[in-house]
């Protein structure tokens, strides 16, 4: 395994401790959930709310019985390990990097629905009443990081090969 590999593994494993360790907290000692109003004002566009996301992302696919939880976590746990096999096949460092994102969210957020039933949201951005996300997590923001990544790097390096004049060297 190559040590960029292992520094897309190590991605994923810090981004899952570090999710999980806030939603420990966020359930624990601030007690967010247990709160008359769930919320703490943070910063004038940031708060922490309590939310349980019973779906997937945006809350589409909501899951409100037990077969729609373990489809949910089959779902997603067959993505993650497609996932683990693009990281293993995949030559593009910054794209190992993004996808390590990817897979350390994913299991931050299987672990919650297999544990609590829902995956726990607290971030809430605004800007007064405009919001430009649903309230989300580290998790969720590892995702949409690392796929949006994924993406640009691979419409950039397709307009590059599109731009390419004909009988390049990149063609052979």
């Amino acid at each position: 395994m190559t040590s960029t590999r292992r520094l897309g593994f190590l991605i994923a494993a810090f981004i899952f401790i570090a999710d999980q360790a806030l939603k420990w907290a966020v359930m624990g000692p601030l007690a967010l959930r247990d709160r008359f109003l769930q919320q703490i004002e943070i910063l004038p566009f940031f708060r922490l709310t309590w939310a349980e996301n019973r779906g997937i992302s945006l809350g589409l696919f909501t899951a409100e019985g037990e077969t729609g939880r373990w489809i949910l976590v089959a779902v997603t746990a067959l993505i993650a390990c497609g996932v683990v096999y693009w990281i293993l096949r995949e030559t593009a460092k910054a794209d190992i990097l993004a996808l390590g994102a990817v897979l350390g969210g994913a299991i931050g957020n299987i672990v919650d629905r297999v544990r609590l039933g829902y995956v726990a949201d607290y971030a809430d951005l605004h800007f007064g009443e405009f919001r430009p996300f649903m309230i989300f997590n580290l998790a969720d923001a590892a995702i949409s990081i690392g796929v949006l990544i994924v993406l640009a790097r691979s419409l950039l390096s397709r307009e590059k090969a599109d731009n390419q004049p004909a009988g390049s060297a990149s063609e052979s």
